[in-house]
């Protein structure tokens, strides 16, 4: 495939800020492996990606990842599947559980930073040492993702660098767990936020 057939839809005007643009996402999983999916499919020209978790079945109801690779790890799938998407973005991928001490290091390159984590205490973490380490550089949390329906509670709320998207309500619940429609909905509002940001300038 030529670069040129594959970004045959695009302004030509946009295509280089999105191949010269490089976007942090931390986690793989029901966001992460979306938001990734979706920002390859834009052109994105590096994504750094980082998650130390494996593949269960259960996470293929809303993940990108495939039935014959469960066990693997997510970063290492997720890899797998991005090329075949497309050869125009490039890939670095890091199989460890981020914390304070290597998220400035991992991620010390990159424009944009993306928060894709379940847990409400990695999310914490994760925003509060990029908006140390990095208060110049844009975060993109998600915040409300479980359940189904209610669209019209999605929205996006900034705070300085900080932008927080979903219903910021909905917490898991037993018997309530996140569906693909709804994560798929807030990862594609994450991946266009990062677009808009990157372009806002166009």
């Amino acid at each position: 495939m030529k670069k040129s057939d594959f970004f045959s839809a695009h302004d030509p005007r946009i295509i280089p800020i999105l191949q010269n643009a490089v976007i942090g996402i931390a986690g793989a999983g029901g966001l992460g492996s979306n938001i990734a999916v979706s920002l390859t499919r834009s052109g994105i020209g590096k994504l750094v990606v980082a998650d130390f978790d494996k593949i269960e079945p259960s996470n293929l109801n809303r993940q990108q990842f495939f039935e014959d690779q469960i066990g693997m790890p997510k970063v290492i799938a997720l890899l797998e599947n991005l090329n075949k998407v497309s050869p125009f973005t490039k890939y670095q991928v890091h199989e460890i559980k981020l914390n304070p001490e290597n998220i400035p290091l991992i991620y010390k390159n990159v424009d944009i930073m993306v928060e894709a984590f379940d847990k409400a205490e990695m999310k914490t973490m994760l925003i509060e040492t990029w908006l140390a380490k990095f208060p110049n550089k844009p975060i993109i949390a998600a915040s409300g993702i479980t359940g189904w329906g209610k669209n019209e509670l999605l929205h996006t709320r900034k705070i300085d660098n900080l932008y927080i998207c979903g219903d910021e309500e909905t917490d898991l619940q037993a018997g309530i767990s996140p569906m693909a429609p709804r994560v798929g909905i807030v990862a594609n509002m994450q991946a266009n936020l990062v677009l808009e940001l990157l372009l806002s300038t166009k």
